[in-house]
């Protein structure tokens, strides 16, 4: 499966390293959110790899809606938790949940399929910065702290119009930022393609703390070090 790579399983338990995690963010999503870099004090898992492994073993049903409610570090051992039919949770051995899903309708377990949404979906999820979120600050004269941005993944909804789909293709269709003060959510909706038909939607949902007025040096400055960041990042791989 695509996943194996980053993440390792034992039992009914799973969990990752920082390499992994900090690689399935690079690499798969191309997210260079510094949080997820292996050196990080603030490291922790990308959302996505937590959904993403969540729905490997969980499948895909027509109807899905994700809350987010903890961040993970490294070494944490995680299990998913079947609290009805309808809902699972990733959760540690203490009981403490991270990751909620609630399902409605039939359930596709095509891994073909899955890893198709999966991976289209986190390369959509990565585009956050700086694509939809520069654009978005500069509209409403608020931005993020460039010393310590701090945006959490709160929330993800999708509806498939049907499952025996191939190869949907994720395509942005909007986003907004509500700011209230120091804190503001971003809502972000896409919809899903397949030969050029739309076969389902979704919105996702963050939250971003720690907000100032906007600075265009200041953001110019913080997307330099976002692309320095990958630039590095891809020319190790390529060494």
């Amino acid at each position: 499966m695509f996943l194996t790579p980053y993440f390792s399983s034992q039992d009914k338990q799973f969990q990752f390293t920082r390499e992994q995690a900090s690689h399935f963010a690079k690499k798969v999503a191309g997210d260079y959110n510094p949080i997820h870099d292996e050196d990080s004090k603030r490291f922790c898992v990308p959302g996505d790899l937590l959904f993403a492994v969540l729905l490997q073993k969980e499948g895909i049903s027509k109807k899905m809606r994700f809350k987010f409610s903890g961040m993970v570090n490294d070494g944490i051992a995680l299990h998913i938790e079947n609290k009805c039919e309808k809902e699972s949770a990733v959760v540690d051995e203490a009981g403490k949940e991270y990751l909620h899903m609630s399902r409605e309708g039939e359930v596709s377990h095509n891994p073909a399929f899955i890893e198709h949404v999966v991976t289209n979906y986190v390369q959509f999820s990565g585009m956050n910065f700086p694509h939809i979120m520069v654009p978005l600050m500069e509209e409403q004269q608020m931005m993020i702290n460039p010393q310590r941005p701090l945006v959490i993944y709160e929330s993800m909804e999708v509806e498939f119009d049907r499952l025996d789909l191939t190869h949907p293709e994720v395509e942005y269709t909007g986003a907004t930022f509500d700011v209230d003060g120091k804190r503001g959510v971003v809502t972000m909706t896409f919809a899903f393609k397949e030969e050029g038909v739309v076969v389902g939607h979704g919105v996702k949902r963050m939250v971003a703390s720690g907000l100032k007025p906007y600075e265009q040096s200041e953001i110019d400055d913080l997307v330099n070090r976002f692309n320095e960041r990958k630039e590095t990042f891809l020319a190790q791989l390529a060494a």
